[in-house]
């Protein structure tokens, strides 16, 4: 049997203000007592990683250096390599690299735990702020060159918010510019092949051009439902065309340079949609890209 109490209470996670059945419940949903109890065990995480690498700095005197290897980092912390670099990768560690030697200072690994505390602060969710600019379907068919069914494809698939007023659907304005504004194509690529044209060329199927644009991350941009896809980089994927020599880099030279491993450098370009090509069996990674993500710091 349901309770017949109900009392006013606040949300101790969101604030908002519910009709509760029972003295002892703290939270106005589902949702907000899941994401309490993931913070609270997240605080446990960070608290017992704290101790723990005190535990280590005292028993092992090599890591009460000043400067640290990434494998020293692991050990200090009781963490994976993996973990590490991605720790790195976030920013949530800095790193120093001298003469080919990736090393971190012992005190930033200490306010990292800083970093890992002020983020359970920022985690709680802010209020939403009201929708009051839309666009009507008309609106949108008429700006992007699009067609109904894909507005309402699109829109669902990315949890584009809507209304309906009097017979018609209204369109949240700042969602649905936000996500025609990143499909848009790179204002320095002018020449662009369609895939009808891609398809004449180089007598290929759709599952072969989408794959090979796929695998060397070749710039695309959509006009409703038309793909076009950059000229000059799938010509130089393709062969028929070759790239600038000092833009790209090789694995072997990017993997020295930078003292990474294969995966390592895999998952960079990867994670960081960092351009690349294919030249015979060689794969080529764009230079500027991988200097300003791994390159050494510069203070301006």
């Amino acid at each position: 049997m349901s309770s017949k109490i109900e009392i006013q209470k606040k949300c101790d996670w969101c604030g908002t203000v519910f009709t509760a059945r029972k003295t002892t419940t703290a939270y106005c949903s589902h949702k907000c007592a899941n994401l309490a109890y993931k913070d609270r065990v997240r605080k446990q995480r960070v608290e017992s990683l704290q101790i723990e690498f005190n535990k280590k700095a005292q028993k092992n005197p090599d890591l009460e250096k000043e400067y640290l290897t990434p494998t020293e980092v692991s050990k200090l912390l009781g963490i994976g390599r993996t973990s590490t670099y991605r720790y790195i990768r976030t920013g949530q560690i800095k790193v120093v690299r001298f003469n080919g030697k990736t090393l971190i200072r012992r005190i930033d690994i200490e306010q990292m735990f800083d970093f890992l505390q002020v983020q359970d602060v920022e985690s709680k969710p802010k209020e939403k702020a009201s929708i009051t600019e839309f666009y009507t379907t008309a609106e949108v068919k008429e700006k992007y060159n699009v067609v109904d069914s894909w507005i309402f494809v699109v829109a669902k698939k990315h949890n584009i918010p809507r209304t309906f007023n009097r017979g018609k659907t209204y369109w949240s304005k700042k969602h649905i510019d936000n996500y025609f504004a990143k499909k848009a194509a790179n204002p320095e690529i002018t020449e662009w092949y369609s895939v009808q044209e891609i398809q004449d060329k180089f007598d290929m199927t759709l599952a072969a051009i989408y794959t090979l644009a796929s695998k060397n991350a070749i710039p695309k941009k959509k006009e409703g439902i038309m793909v076009s896809y950059s000229k000059k980089h799938f010509d130089i994927a393709k062969g028929v065309a070759q790239p600038e020599e000092p833009q790209y880099y090789t694995v072997a030279e990017a993997m020295e340079k930078f003292n990474l491993t294969r995966d390592q450098l895999y998952h960079y370009a990867k994670y960081h949609n960092i351009p690349r090509v294919k030249v015979g069996k060689y794969t080529k990674i764009s230079r500027p890209e991988l200097d300003k993500l791994l390159g050494d710091p510069k203070i301006e």
